[in-house]
């Protein structure tokens, strides 16, 4: 793969067809039912094939998860003795000691709080990153950031990237797919943005728990097939005359061509993919399916149809928390960090866990990573007595799996978890982190567009290398 600039001498789909006597409508829905996936090479040998990311919206409390700073219950309910930057609502309290408990897991003896019981059973596969920094203290700021390298909308995700450089493994599921529980982050869809890249690697969303379809519009509105390949035979014709009659605009009308044949592949991959009847009930029960608490059920949902995906070639796939928690952003706990955290927690913990678990099992982990993050962590002091504001200074996130060191930790913040003091990790970082770990040169992984070529770390970024596995 190399800076995916066109060819201008290479024979493109559009002047093939323009050439060709058979005809745009054959020759495309050849292309639908032969289910060729269409694969790009790395730039170097990749550790990891694929990615799901595990997105905490709203925000977890590092000091209260897996970042343990004993000074805080120290000093607790005593004046804060450092500076306090400006916070999003400024309604600052004291030093507030974490009301959970934390304790050492594995052999590697990595401290997790009490709200983690399930997840601490795996910590020897985790890499805790305790260094992360952001410069947005914003939800969706932060948001955008996180997953598009940039804080405004306009700018492809990370997903849409990696589909863009990498290609589908699949050829009857989309390269990037968002399994939504409900609740959007802030910023709403222009986090899963194909942005200036083809559309055709805009993330696709798969719905959850939600009384919808799965994906919309995926059954066929025709009673019989061949009405159907008409349709599609009629829109390939349209398309191609179209294409002749601009002259431009290639990437466009093939992100078309494209996107009427993966949804044409889905109405066949969707049902099956989504139908956990031939899952174990040891693995329903493992991942909570079977949970009273509807709410730890619908994320185990979420969770199985990730490991489903990702081991039918999906390359990203995103999970959102679970819609009902909370208005907005699950984890934003400003009023009630113990009671809010906790609550999050039951609904998330046994979920990832089975999921860490069933992809080491099935010999996946070894080139999955597993990403767990927010967008930013909270205040070590409260806010008002019982909550934390927003706090984008330093904050945690781990990962797993796919040539990432397990059983480590990287990275400090000062003693009262406050501030990133030590190996500073940002959203650039951990971006060309990841798509190095896939054999990706987050340096040439490039779009020309508006006149300049730009790529997900824009003109920033330093891959991680002592968190990667030799």
């Amino acid at each position: 793969m190399s800076q995916r600039h066109h060819n201008p001498t290479s024979l493109t789909r559009r002047e093939l067809l323009r050439r060709s006597r058979f005809g745009f409508g054959s020759l495309a829905l050849a292309g639908m039912l032969n289910n060729a996936a269409k694969a790009n090479a790395p730039h170097f040998a990749p550790k990891a094939k694929r990615i799901v990311m595990l997105f905490m919206d709203g925000g977890v409390s590092q000091v209260d998860s897996f970042d343990p700073k004993p000074r805080l219950t120290a000093e607790h309910g005593q004046p804060f003795k450092m500076k306090i930057e400006t916070t999003q609502f400024e309604n600052n309290g004291s030093t507030f000691g974490s009301p959970f408990k934390f304790e050492r897991h594995g052999d590697s003896g990595i401290p997790v709080s009490s709200l983690f019981p399930h997840v601490a059973q795996h910590v020897d596969d985790l890499c805790v990153i305790r260094s992360m920094q952001t410069p947005f203290g914003e939800h969706a700021q932060s948001c955008y950031m996180l997953h598009t390298g940039h804080p405004l909308t306009g700018h492809p995700s990370m997903g849409a990237w990696i589909s863009y450089g990498l290609g589908s493994e699949s050829a009857n599921l989309p390269s990037y797919v968002v399994v939504n529980g409900g609740q959007l982050p802030l910023g709403g869809i222009a986090n899963y943005s194909s942005g200036f890249l083809p559309a055709v690697h805009e993330a696709s969303l798969f719905h959850v728990g939600l009384n919808t379809p799965v994906v919309d519009n995926i059954q066929p509105d025709e009673p019989k097939p061949g009405q159907q390949l008409n349709k599609l035979r009629f829109i390939a014709d349209t398309d191609r005359d179209f294409a002749g009659r601009i002259g431009s605009g290639e990437e466009q009308i093939e992100s078309a061509i494209r996107n009427y044949e993966l949804a044409f592949a889905m109405q066949r991959s969707v049902p099956e993919v989504a139908d956990f009847k031939d899952e174990s009930p040891a693995t329903l029960e493992a991942y909570g399916l079977t949970s009273a608490n509807t709410f730890e059920a619908r994320y185990a949902r979420q969770c199985l149809l990730a490991r489903r995906l990702l081991e039918r070639g999906v390359r990203f796939v995103e999970l959102t928390c679970v819609g009902g928690i909370r208005f907005v952003s699950p984890w934003d706990s400003h009023d009630n960090i113990k009671g809010d955290h906790q609550k999050n927690a039951e609904i998330v913990d046994r979920p990832i866990a089975a999921l860490l678990a069933d992809l080491k099992q099935r010999g996946l982990l070894d080139d999955t990573i597993v990403v767990w993050t927010g967008e930013f962590g909270r205040t070590p002091f409260a806010q008002g007595s019982t909550g934390r504001d927003h706090n984008p200074q330093g904050f945690s996130l781990w990962l797993a799996g796919g040539g990432i060191r397990g059983g480590m930790t990287y990275g400090a913040t000062d003693e009262y978890g406050y501030h990133a003091v030590e190996n500073i990790v940002t959203p650039y970082d951990l971006q060309a982190t990841l798509l190095h770990q896939l054999g990706i040169d987050h340096e040439r992984l490039t779009f020309r567009f508006g006149g300049r070529d730009f790529r997900l770390t824009d003109v920033h970024g330093n891959v991680v290398r002592e968190i990667l596995a030799s």
